[in-house]
């Protein structure tokens, strides 16, 4: 999901700035001059937005302070956060000014002396939300932790996907990994799509592929029953006719209850495929 970045016209010069080194740090960003268009409904384009970011940047400045427009933005921000119980409102300081009361208790990013270092703090503040390759979904009875990496060499791509789930007050976790091979054709495919800075969104049409392959074919459940490694490996293509090889191996790790432990595989490619999809805003139409 995109990073909102609420501001005073005023500023525009420092924000133009701000939102193209946070894009080429790969961060989404939502910028009302660059989102809206003649003949939009500002109040409700700009609710819709708030409501769907991952994080609200409010850059505080004399002007921005005294605007009554990015007092709303603020507020609804706000109101975002203490709903879901999170930090979602991230204060960026360009100048001094009257800090907003909500803004007295926070740690903020600091600009008054050195653009790089209030970017820094910045970048760290929205890398658990802007970051496709890395995420912690969570359920009231338990926990997934997911990371994504790839290796390149002149026969192979590799794209691994690696998940923990972790059950609440279970003395045991478990690991999945998911392995897609991409050759020949399927791989120059891949090389032409990343080219540019386009690799995360050529890596979610894998991603997507075998989502979307699974969804077709039926989930793959093992049914872990001891302390082995339980393996799958299988063909899938992509919707351009790519095809892909597919290794998939599951195992506990922890204290053995006894008990057997189902992993539901589509559920993980679901949430990782959902998660990039927010992420990188990508609309695939469904």
């Amino acid at each position: 999901m995109p990073i909102f970045i609420s501001y005073s016209h005023n500023d525009k010069k420092f924000v133009d700035a701000l939102a193209h080194q946070l894009i080429q740090h790969h961060v989404n960003v939502w910028l009302d001059r660059w989102e809206l268009s003649i003949g939009d409904s500002i109040l409700e384009k700009v609710q819709e937005a708030i409501d769907e970011s991952s994080a609200l940047l409010v850059v505080l400045s004399k002007a921005s302070v005294e605007s009554e427009w990015c007092r709303k933005e603020i507020n609804g921000g706000f109101i975002k956060e203490l709903e879901e119980k999170r930090v979602f409102v991230l204060p960026v300081l360009l100048q001094d000014c009257e800090i907003p009361l909500f803004a007295r208790g926070k740690l903020y990013a600091d600009f008054r002396t050195s653009f790089d270092e209030g970017l820094s703090v910045v970048l760290e503040g929205v890398a658990k939300v802007a970051n496709p390759n890395l995420a912690r979904f969570k359920e009231p009875d338990y926990h997934i932790d997911h990371g994504m990496d790839w290796s390149i060499n002149d026969d192979v791509i590799v794209i691994r996907l690696t998940y923990v789930e972790q059950a609440k007050g279970q003395p045991y976790t478990c690991l999945t990994v998911v392995k897609i091979f991409l050759e020949g054709a399927t791989k120059a495919a891949y090389e032409s799509r990343a080219k540019g800075n386009n690799g995360a969104v050529a890596r979610f049409r894998v991603i997507e592929a075998l989502f979307k392959h699974l969804q077709r074919v039926g989930d793959i459940r093992p049914r872990l029953s001891d302390h082995y490694e339980h393996t799958y490996t299988f063909e899938f293509s992509g919707k351009l006719g790519e095809d892909y090889f597919a290794h998939i191996g599951a195992r506990r790790l922890g204290e053995d209850t006894g008990r057997d432990i189902l992993i539901y595989t589509n559920n993980l490619i679901e949430r990782t495929y959902r998660h990039e999809k927010e992420v990188l805003r990508i609309d695939t139409g469904a």
